[in-house]
């Protein structure tokens, strides 16, 4: 996803048009054929084995991230326990943390072992959180129209060994969103990645086409031109996370609030941690790595490897 740019005589560029050329003809006469199913029966299968895979509880993970805003970049240690996610950061825009910041993150963790309310709220917002998620997840069936892409661009790297369906959508006019969790879907296009051999999303992209108003307006709304994008992937034993995410969207709430969502999420350096694993026993692990790193921290350019 990292584009370096330079000076093409015309000659070399010429040269690069056909090599392109070639490489898109080859994908797409290598590409599989649609599945004998309806577009809507492949995302109802796929949705099904989503919900099914969110219910499974059984793989935690320990994993590296680094999320970038328009105040800079943070990169993170998480892993997932069995009360709730534990988090320390082990960098600001790509640089160690001092002393002091590091003694700051340490005890942000150890107040959830102080306070043992804090943690049961964390834990309480995290179920809350992926239950949202999982609301979304569930309505993509119903909220849009699909239908194959038949010239859909040439797989990226690490996608040519799945097999990779496009499904471009646009929303359902008939679907009546339950809540204002869904009501967002009503003003979103875009396509859907799926790999076939797996029943799974890889990639889900969409662009509000207009504005999306919550709550008759009164709430608030998010405004056209939004944009989301998320990427998951097999890290191995066939257990798939989510190794990018790309918000962007304005809006307001309370019609007075100004609302901004941007920000740019990869996740890599997944491994397997015990499912039982505790709260605390989490915080020691990931204090454990922190001080083991001795290296600046990955940036944006490293993806998951799924080993």
């Amino acid at each position: 996803m990292n584009h370096n740019c330079g000076r093409l005589t015309p000659g070399i560029f010429v040269a690069g048009i056909l090599v392109f050329a070639t490489a898109w003809a080859q994908q797409t006469s290598q590409a599989p054929s649609p599945p004998s199913i309806t577009p809507d029966e492949l995302v109802r299968k796929v949705v099904d084995n989503e919900v099914r895979a969110a219910n499974d509880t059984s793989a935690h993970y320990m994993l590296r991230s680094r999320k970038e805003t328009s105040r800079g970049s943070e990169t993170k240690l998480y892993v997932e326990t069995a009360q709730a996610m534990a988090g320390l950061v082990v960098a600001y825009d790509d640089q160690p943390l001092t002393p002091e910041q590091r003694r700051s993150e340490e005890a942000r963790e150890e107040r959830f072992l102080r306070q043992p309310q804090e943690l049961k709220h964390k834990q309480n917002q995290e179920k809350a959180d992926a239950q949202r998620i999982l609301h979304i997840v569930k309505a993509l069936p119903d909220a849009f129209l699909y239908e194959y892409e038949a010239n859909a661009p040439p797989a990226q790297s690490g996608e040519s060994e799945a097999e990779l369906v496009r499904l471009r959508f646009r929303p359902n006019p008939k679907y009546q969103p339950p809540s204002r969790v869904e009501q967002v879907l009503t003003g979103m296009q875009g396509f859907l990645l799926i790999d076939t051999r797996s029943d799974r999303i890889a990639k889900i992209e969409a662009t509000l086409f207009k504005e999306v108003s919550f709550g008759w307006g009164i709430l608030g709304h998010l405004d056209k031109g939004g944009h989301f994008l998320v990427e998951q992937t097999d890290v191995g034993n066939n257990s798939w996370q989510i190794t990018h995410m790309n918000l962007s969207f304005t809006g307001k709430i309370l019609l007075l609030k100004n609302l901004t969502m941007k920000s740019d999420e990869v996740s890599s350096d997944f491994r397997s941690v015990p499912a039982d694993l505790t709260f605390a026993q989490g915080v020691e692990l990931l204090e454990k790595e922190a001080a083991m790193a001795k290296e600046t921290p990955q940036t944006s350019e490293h993806r998951a490897d799924p080993k």
